[in-house]
């Protein structure tokens, strides 16, 4: 899985806005999830191959987000 964690830099309609853009979340789930990494310190993104969470974590880098792999 790709677990984004929270960070002190990226505003928090900036991450809801990366989690829509790259994952074609709604507005309501990107929110969701944002919150979590907000309240909870990190939120799991998105699930699959090792490869695909590889490219997620990497898209995730390039959009200025702090993003790890974990095994399910």
């Amino acid at each position: 899985m790709t677990i984004v964690w929270n960070d002190p830099i990226n505003l928090m309609s900036y991450v809801t806005w990366v989690f829509q853009k790259l994952f074609g979340y709604s507005k309501e789930k990107a929110t969701k999830l944002m919150l979590d990494v907000h309240n909870k310190g990190r939120a799991a993104v998105s699930t699959g191959s090792r490869e695909q969470m590889e490219h997620d974590v990497s898209r995730l880098h390039a959009a200025g987000l702090w993003a790890t792999l974990q095994r399910d």
